[in-house]
């Protein structure tokens, strides 16, 4: 017998809606359990396979502010899916992020962020790029109060950071070791 979701109820609805689902596991055991609900989001590692850099965003975090007092995150472009296709919305953030336009994108996965609290899925793509493809000024949408730095970080340097334990955030560190697994010769030093 599998679990069964009796009802679920909201308690918030926002930007994300927060429920609250009571579920009967096979023993017969009652649960109630916390779902965080927004739906689908993607994240892109662009990078110049013949320059070896990738580009990155940082921007304050309110969560990572208020859980560690760290200001900003370094991170791969992302957002929210509002498109039909996730292929659609990895080329808008980037391209609204870091003002790169990319063309192919080689899927990682799609994987769930936080199963535990979370609906969200999360499609991972890289995307090679080259110089003259960035040709939007990045910086994320002045509506949304982004306030993003772009940073166009050496591949070398990258995977130092990731060997060091420096990547905090974990959709950027998978899609950096992906890429280190997939192409190791761009990230060879000198």
């Amino acid at each position: 017998m599998a679990p069964i979701i009796r009802g679920t109820r909201i308690v918030h609805d926002g930007w994300s809606r927060f429920l609250v689902a009571e579920v009967t596991m096979p023993d017969g055991t009652r649960l109630a359990r916390e779902i965080e609900d927004h739906g689908r989001a993607v994240a892109v590692l662009p990078y110049d396979p013949t320059r070896r850099v990738a580009l990155l965003v940082e921007q304050f975090r309110t969560p990572a502010f208020y859980a560690a007092g760290i200001a900003s995150i370094l991170e791969a472009p992302a957002g929210l899916l509002d498109e039909s296709e996730p292929e659609e919305g990895a080329r808008r953030e980037a391209y609204e992020e870091t003002g790169v336009r990319l063309g192919a994108l080689e899927p990682v996965t799609c994987g769930w962020s936080m199963p535990g609290i979370s609906t969200e899925q999360m499609d991972l793509y890289l995307a090679a790029y080259e110089a003259s493809d960035r040709t939007g000024r990045g910086g994320g949408v002045a509506g949304e109060h982004e306030d993003i730095t772009v940073h166009e970080i050496p591949l070398a340097e990258l995977a130092a950071r990731s060997d060091r334990g420096e990547l905090t955030d974990l959709k950027t560190l998978a899609l950096v070791l992906t890429l280190r697994l997939r192409r190791p010769e761009l990230f060879a030093v000198g």
